[in-house]
């Protein structure tokens, strides 16, 4: 059922960890390679992405890492550049920045990007380019998003036709703005309960199917064109071909779901994880888990340590808890103060969240 070769013989059970806090937040995040033959997960971990703004995010490549190392590399600074000719309106620059990705990752530029991010033989390739190709400072003319064009043997590349997903929370003053493309997902806590503030974007969702099925693409067996099985997803050029589309209506998209909450005295934490951890826990037993864990262990990456040792397969036999994992787990400090903190409303989940049905 499953080809040789993705997976060791034994897992890789070393972990990246690493914690941190500033006035608003204490976050905490790991990320282990598991059973996989490869890395190919990343993360961005940002308290003070600016003087009132913090970002987490986390990305699941799939035919390769390096696209999701290039969106932990970019996709935040993204957001306050799109942001600044947003006026203030955070939610759109975030969409922006998630379909910014694609097309920075085109043309001689992003080829050479993402040739640094990748193997040792491309790496070596793209810092070559870079020197002979790479415009020099006058010529740059600092475009108004930092990213000239390049002129070079790969001008005319399409993108990437790996992927990566991405899953991204913002916090900023008392709002909490969630984007999402793919199947990471983002959970809140309130009160103990469980409420997912993103969506798996699976081929099989009406609303994903329908775009699909539009832009001239297929499902067969809950894949894409028979082979991705996610619906969303920044790269994976291919299935973004159709020129007379836009981009939130190819096959693939990378357009992310946003979900804005206002956030109240009752909300914990939150957790940012690729599917390597849902894949084994619902949302509502990885919040008891949380809870459970939070006050006793030394550090809240120390909790994120404690979920991959639980999900961990003993074997590949069954294909769950055999994938890499990442997890950010982000802490409110209290109080929050809101302008309008009545209790009714605290003591009701917020219209936009999504209460855990998978319990």
């Amino acid at each position: 059922m499953y080809t040789m070769g993705i997976y060791l013989s034994t897992p890789k059970t070393d972990k990246f960890s690493e914690d941190g806090e500033n006035e608003r937040v204490r976050y905490g995040l790991s990320s282990m390679q598991g059973w996989r033959s490869t890395m190919e997960d990343a993360h961005a971990a940002l308290p003070d992405l600016d003087a009132t703004t913090s970002f987490f995010g986390v990305y699941d490549g799939h035919g390769g890492k390096v696209v999701a190392k290039f969106c932990a590399k970019y996709l935040h600074s993204q957001v306050l550049k799109s942001e600044a000719s947003c006026t203030g309106d955070l939610a759109t620059s975030v969409q922006k920045a998630f379909l910014r990705m694609d097309e920075m990752m085109r043309g001689q530029r992003g080829w050479r990007e993402l040739a640094v991010l990748g193997d040792k033989i491309n790496k070596f390739t793209g810092m070559i380019e870079g020197l002979i190709w790479s415009p020099r400072g006058g010529d740059s003319n600092d475009h108004e998003d930092n990213w000239p064009f390049e002129e070079g043997p790969h001008s005319d590349f399409s993108g990437p036709t790996s992927g990566s997903t991405a899953c991204v929370a913002i916090m900023r003053n008392n709002q909490l703005i969630v984007a999402n493309a793919g199947d990471s997902r983002c959970v809140i806590s309130r009160k103990g309960q469980a409420y997912n503030l993103s969506r798996d974007h699976k081929p099989e969702l009406e609303i994903e199917r329908e775009r699909i099925l539009k832009a001239g693409g297929f499902i067969h067996a809950g894949r894409v064109n028979g082979s991705l099985n996610l619906a969303r997803a920044i790269g994976d050029m291919e299935f973004k071909q159709n020129k007379f589309l836009p981009p939130e209506k190819q096959i693939v998209t990378a357009y992310p779901d946003i979900n804005v909450v206002e956030l109240c005295d009752d909300d914990e934490f939150i957790v940012l994880a690729c599917d390597g951890i849902w894949d084994c826990l619902t949302s509502q037993q990885l919040v008891d888990f949380v809870q459970e864990h939070i006050n006793t262990e030394s550090s809240l990456s120390a909790v994120c340590e404690k979920v991959f040792d639980r999900c961990l397969a003993p074997s590949t036999a069954g294909g769950e808890g055999c994938d890499n994992m990442t997890m950010i787990l982000v802490q409110f400090k209290k109080p929050i103060h809101s302008n309008a903190t009545n209790t009714e409303q605290s003591s009701q989940p917020a219209r936009e969240i999504e209460k855990n049905s998978n319990v």
